[in-house]
């Protein structure tokens, strides 16, 4: 039987078509290290489009990667390939991508081919397993501990109640109203721990609408010279969720990182808003989720409260709570998403992740 011979033509098609549907992110470099070709993978990756960056030196996409650079220049120099763990690409506008990097040398035309494994993501689904894990033990021992709590809380205001009614003078019932009012106190902080006791009700949501109605309220709070930056995508689509739940959500978010700034000069957050593809959240992955980042230029989360910062009870300030992130992340994760947490002196981001579409509607 004779074959149909493909003409050239159809061969760099095909070509494409293969590049393109890989998951793994793919980088083509000529001789001088200016990127000729990269698929749809390495887009997502790097955050660029290949229209904008084709025929531009990969030193222009990297920052801090005088290393990298050395490397692939000896790559092609010695026709030696080398495989690498865990880089660090530093991209623009403070992101940050790990990765396992396979680098393989080509002859015609001379130049390398980069294949990118994001180690970040991986690590991050890990991190997110074991969260997850660790909050639903550390969340039953607090419901036993509140239970028993607010029983007795019920019976000390009952019992202030009827002693305030005894006594024969007003000074002493300010000692009474004192033990009512922290007893209510202590009341709503056990009830904020138990968090919402009824099934969220969802609906379509605007995201932005969202950001603005937490920035309306933190302006009001923090009078202060804090700069308010907005960084969206107007293009993306309203995300399935409970627009009440969702506002608190962010809003401990965001006051968070307000109360980090306290102190700093030229203090700064920004919301900015993305969309990523093939994403895992838990272990549901999605063709598409929303990625809002919430980022200030504070002094960073300490290391050794970064592992536990989603914690209940856990804080940086002696006058915290250590309710409000917490309390985030089982808002998100009743939303079928992802809360996260990068920072170093400088740059501190956390990363909401949002799925466009929910198949059902999870349970409190």
């Amino acid at each position: 039987m004779n074959q149909v011979k493909k003409s050239p033509r159809q061969n760099h098609k095909l070509a494409e078509h293969l590049l393109s549907s890989l998951t793994t992110a793919v980088i083509v470099l000529d001789k001088n290290l200016r990127l000729t070709r990269l698929n749809s993978a390495a887009e997502d990756l790097l955050h660029v489009s290949a229209s904008s960056v084709i025929a531009s030196p990969l030193t222009g996409l990297l920052i801090r990667a005088e290393d990298l650079v050395e490397s692939l220049h000896q790559a092609i120099d010695n026709t030696q390939p080398f495989t690498a763990r865990n880089v660090a690409l530093h991209l623009p506008e403070n992101t940050v991508e790990h990765v396992d990097l396979t680098v393989t040398n080509l002859e015609t035309p001379k130049g390398l081919l980069l294949e990118l494994h994001a180690t970040s993501r991986i690590n991050s689904i890990s991190q997110a397993s074991l969260s997850q894990e660790q909050q639903i033990t550390t969340r039953s021992l607090i419901r036993g501990l509140a239970h028993e709590v607010k029983n007795p809380l019920g019976g000390i205001r009952g019992a202030a109640q009827l002693l305030e009614r005894a006594l024969p003078t007003k000074d002493l019932k300010e000692y009474t109203n004192i033990i009512i009012s922290e007893s209510d106190r202590l009341r709503d902080l056990v009830d904020r721990m138990l968090g919402p006791w009824q099934p969220m009700q969802f609906a379509p949501v605007n995201l932005i609408e969202i950001i603005e109605r937490v920035m309306q309220i933190l302006q009001g709070e923090f009078l202060t010279n804090l700069e308010w930056s907005r960084d969206y995508d107007p293009s993306l689509p309203e995300v399935h969720g409970n627009q009440d739940q969702l506002i608190q959500a962010i809003l401990n978010v965001a006051r968070n990182a307000c109360q980090a700034l306290q102190g700093t000069e030229r203090a700064r957050i920004t919301f900015k808003t993305r969309v990523v593809r093939q994403f895992t959240i838990g272990s549901v992955r999605h063709k598409q989720a929303m990625h809002l980042s919430v980022i200030d230029n504070g002094p960073g989360v300490p290391e050794d409260l970064i592992e536990r910062i989603f914690f209940p009870m856990i804080s940086g300030r002696a006058e915290g709570s250590g309710l409000g992130l917490s309390i985030s992340q089982n808002i998100i994760g009743q939303h079928g998403g992802a809360l996260q947490v990068a920072s170093r002196p400088g740059n501190t981001v956390f990363s909401v992740y949002l799925p466009f579409n929910q198949s059902t509607q999870p349970s409190a």
